[in-house]
């Protein structure tokens, strides 16, 4: 946990070299050494080239398998090898070596892409009759999902020749990628809040808590830095728009959102409901902030103000959060239980320490296939437990999967990821308020509440609001129009005084960069939506566990088993949610309506 320290000056973080081992993730699983790595990336070009010896060959179904076979290992190898530049630049970015691996992995999928562009092509130019035919063959099984998904692509499939082009430009497009987090965690200095230098890692905690002028302090300062290279991040977002609009015309879909949604069988409207719900609902957001100014006795609220902590911070040890995770999960079995406390406690999936130069945000990796991974940062805070249940769902998720499946079957989608790590903070999140309330510990009910409320502004007014602010950026760009650093700032800022309301007084400015500190979500193309979309499944699915725990139990698992067996919007369809209706997000707004109603309750019976 992050403390200012009585002398006043910048507390410095330990150095990746120093961090206790047992805090950081077990990346030799995927590499024993970087030279181990190194060997690995002088080896994938060869396998990668040679996959070219079978462009003109797929003509019957043994050389379609032998094919598919072959490619399979090489995109395995290719996961990790990437996995493990990613995840090393991810732990230290002022590690060159580092940024150098995982640039060099990108190129390196580059050339996959390239090389293997043939395929599609070839594949859609045979007879759709036969082809079909094939699929129905015993040893198809393993196949036949991911090649029916091809073949649903053809009209956007172009030539062999085409293809091999759009594949060779994956890794210049895809340089802004790089280059915006390369400046947001070497570059930009975010000075200091209470004598604690602010980085990436710890501005959360400062901004939540109980000193208004460290929040202040440190919410400009972060603010700031951003806005003092807002030219430049604005540049890189905006040639991000042009280069998905670029490749979806390229594909003849009519723009770049029906381009984003329609390999995974999402209908825009999943988005655009949400939109007009998430709008239609602001007025409890609007209540909310009321709620909390009253209840920290000031006379206007500030966006410092939004996580300031309602009741004394409740200081959470990593071990503490293990167990009330696997305490929280156990209507889901012994098993899946068992599996979550091995991989948080003795088989290294979390890197959670914190050490200078470490990235923002957290993350589960697939681990292709070795293990999952989880990148966060431990604070010692309710936030960090609650990243830990969200992140450990995504690594629940790709472990049954992986074990149902071979590699040939399509890992699951963002869309049903979303879905996963939402439902364990939710099922977690019941448990503590049962429990708080049983034992009489309105603090910790306060706490818990207070902890649900932040996620619910993570997910369903930050995304949100990312997420229209994306699709108002592409419309322009579709339109023919620009994307200016001012332009991004004024439609953040507008977009966020929806939200707002009368609750919050805004520094527009200040609050217009916020586009800028999400670039992980906005590089992702159409990804914030779904974080937004997944809350609000995973309430609708805990809500089974009410009416009949042992069939919800079954259900769900078996929607966590099911991986990318099945589109997402079907996979939640057979687990009783239907997406294409905005029953879901409204429930979840029912959901935060309750929380606040609670607080509104307690205004006053606990001190911050």
């Amino acid at each position: 946990m992050t403390t200012a320290p009585s002398s006043g000056q910048p507390r410095s973080l330990p150095a990746r070299a120093d961090v206790p081992r047992e805090q950081t993730w077990d990346i030799e699983a995927l590499f024993a050494t970087p030279q181990a790595w190194e060997a690995e990336a002088e080896a994938l070009p060869a396998a990668i080239d040679a996959l070219a010896a079978y462009a003109g060959q797929l003509t019957t179904p043994e050389a379609l398998l032998t094919y598919l076979k072959v490619a399979d290992d090489v995109e395995l190898r290719l996961s990790r090898f990437f996995s493990y530049a990613s995840m090393t630049a991810s732990v230290d970015g002022h590690d060159a070596e580092a940024a150098a691996r995982r640039d060099r992995a990108s190129s390196i999928a580059a050339r996959y892409g390239s090389v293997s562009a043939f395929f599609r092509p070839e594949l859609l130019a045979l007879d759709e009759a036969t082809v079909n035919d094939w699929l129905g063959r015993p040893d198809f099984a393993d196949q036949r999902v991911r090649l029916e998904r091809i073949l649903r692509s053809r009209p956007h499939v172009r030539s062999g020749e085409v293809e091999e082009l759009l594949g060779a430009v994956g890794a210049p497009f895809a340089s802004e990628r790089g280059i915006h987090p390369a400046l947001a965690n070497m570059d930009l200095r975010f000075g200091t809040a209470g004598g604690v230098k602010v980085t990436q890692g710890n501005v959360d905690s400062l901004v939540s808590g109980p000193d208004r002028e460290v929040r202040r302090e440190a919410w400009e300062n972060y603010a700031d830095a951003h806005l003092a290279a807002r030219h430049s991040q604005a540049a890189m977002y905006a040639t991000n728009v042009r280069q998905s609009v670029f490749l979806a015309r390229a594909r003849h879909y009519p723009d770049a959102i029906t381009a984003s949604l329609a390999p995974d069988r999402i209908p825009t409207e999943v988005v655009t409901t949400l939109l007009d719900t998430y709008r239609a609902n602001t007025p409890i957001w609007h209540r909310y902030w009321r709620v909390r100014r009253d209840w920290l006795g000031l006379e206007e609220l500030r966006e410092y103000d939004v996580k300031a902590s309602l009741v004394p911070p409740r200081k959470v040890e990593y071990a503490q959060a293990v167990d009330w995770i696997a305490a929280g999960m156990a209507p889901l079995g012994e098993a899946y239980v068992k599996d979550l406390r091995f991989g948080l406690t003795e088989d290294r999936w979390v890197d959670y320490a914190e050490n200078d130069g470490k990235r923002q945000g957290a993350y589960s990796n697939g681990g292709g296939r070795v293990k999952p991974f989880i990148f966060m940062t431990w604070n010692g805070t309710l936030g960090s437990y609650s990243t830990l249940a969200h992140e450990i769902g995504h690594s629940m998720h790709s472990l049954l999967s992986m074990r149902e499946h071979p590699y040939s079957v399509p890992r699951y989608t963002l869309f049903h990821a979303e879905v996963a790590s939402n439902f364990n903070q939710a099922m977690v999140r019941q448990h503590l308020l049962k429990e708080a309330r049983a034992a009489g510990d309105t603090a910790l009910e306060v706490a818990i509440i207070e902890e649900a409320l932040g996620n619910f502004h993570r997910y369903f007014f930050i995304m949100p609001t990312l997420a229209a602010f994306e699709l108002e950026c592409y419309r322009r760009i579709e339109a023919g129009g620009t994307l200016s650093a001012p332009d991004l700032i004024e439609l953040t800022a507008d977009l966020l005084a929806q939200g707002y309301g009368d609750g919050v007084k805004m520094d527009r400015e200040r609050s217009g960069i916020l586009w800028a500190q999400f670039s992980t979500h906005l590089y992702a193309n159409f990804y914030a939506y779904q974080y937004s979309t997944g809350i609000s499944a995973a309430h609708q699915l805990l809500e089974q566990f009410g009416e009949d725990e042992h069939a919800a139990r079954e259900t769900y698992l078996r929607f966590l088993k099911s991986g990318g067996s099945l589109d997402p919007i079907d996979a939640l369809k057979e687990a009783g949610v239907d997406m294409l209706s905005p029953e879901p997000v409204e429930a979840t707004f029912r959901t935060l309506a309750g929380y606040v109603d609670r607080l509104e309750e307690l205004v006053g019976t606990v001190k911050a």
